[in-house]
């Protein structure tokens, strides 16, 4: 079976980390927080601190008013940010602050294109490249639709990276690995995010299936929870990626009033280091 030709991005910190986590022979730990969950001072203190934690690469959730692949946990992490006061640009602030400190640790925004395309595309693009920005997920914009965003992100140097699905089968997958680049996000079951996990051994069967179409990294995601479940992904897949476990942790460290506690960031860096330990076994 052919397999797809790889977009190619000039000094990618995707590439390179990929590269790295191969030659260690380690599976990776992609982390995902929402923007300006609880508030965007928290933000970048959680960002900062996930590197050495042990997330390889991180991707920031866009605040959106109606994030519907999203389960309850993200939806409610994205009404608080927005209830901060949170916005594409702001988001797209928090990203720099951090770039400043961390020049190698790769950065993936996904959402969704609503508040891209109010901002609009040429703006969106030109902030997100000077921020520091490595690609981008749009989950409600398919192949189909490449000239609204994709192919402008490829052209700016971003990666597009696209989700593939349980149904998404091998008549259909070429046409989604079109234009991709830096990795797949695997979605590991159908549905919302955090409401239920997959075996690995039909992750494992999945990933075969996908490898015999592309040389692209693998990152498996939705209803991963702990650590032993991250290890049994971590041995068929390339990455996994945690999100919804740790927007509730940082749900859960929220006062009575809704800001940070005093002890959310280390809560949060906790879970991060046992996911990665889970994943190191």
């Amino acid at each position: 079976m052919s397999t797809a030709t790889s977009v190619q991005i000039a000094e990618s910190r995707v590439d390179a980390r990929f590269a790295e986590l191969k030659a260690q022979g380690r599976a990776g730990l992609v982390t995902f927080i929402t923007a300006g969950d609880p508030d965007a001072e928290t933000t970048y203190q959680i960002l900062r601190a996930l590197p050495e934690a042990g997330a390889d690469l991180i991707e920031i959730g866009m605040p959106f008013s109606d994030p519907m692949a999203d389960g309850p946990a993200i939806q409610a992490s994205s009404q608080r940010a927005l209830k901060n006061g949170i916005s594409l640009a702001k988001t797209l602030e928090i990203v720099h602050r951090f770039r400043a400190e961390d020049s190698t640790t790769p950065v993936i925004l996904m959402g969704y294109y609503n508040p891209i395309y109010h901002m609009g595309v040429e703006k969106f693009l030109r902030l997100a490249r000077d921020a520091g920005v490595d690609g981008l997920i749009i989950v409600d914009l398919p192949p189909e639709e490449d000239r609204e965003l994709c192919l402008p992100a490829i052209d700016a140097g971003l990666h597009w990276i696209r989700l593939a699905t349980p149904t998404t089968d091998d008549k259909r997958l070429p046409k989604v690995l079109e234009n991709t680049s830096g990795f797949l996000y695997y979605v590991s079951i159908l549905g919302i995010t955090g409401t239920r996990a997959a075996a690995a051994e039909e992750v494992g069967a999945a990933i075969e299936r996908i490898k015999r179409h592309s040389d692209l990294p693998v990152a498996v995601g939705f209803g991963i929870r702990t650590p032993e479940h991250a290890a049994a992904i971590g041995k068929v897949a390339d990455a996994a990626v945690v999100g919804s476990a740790i927007v509730e942790r940082i749900a859960e460290a929220l006062d009575e009033n809704g800001k940070a506690g005093t002890g959310l960031v280390d809560s949060v860096t906790e879970l991060i280091r046992d996911l990665r330990t889970g994943l190191d076994r």
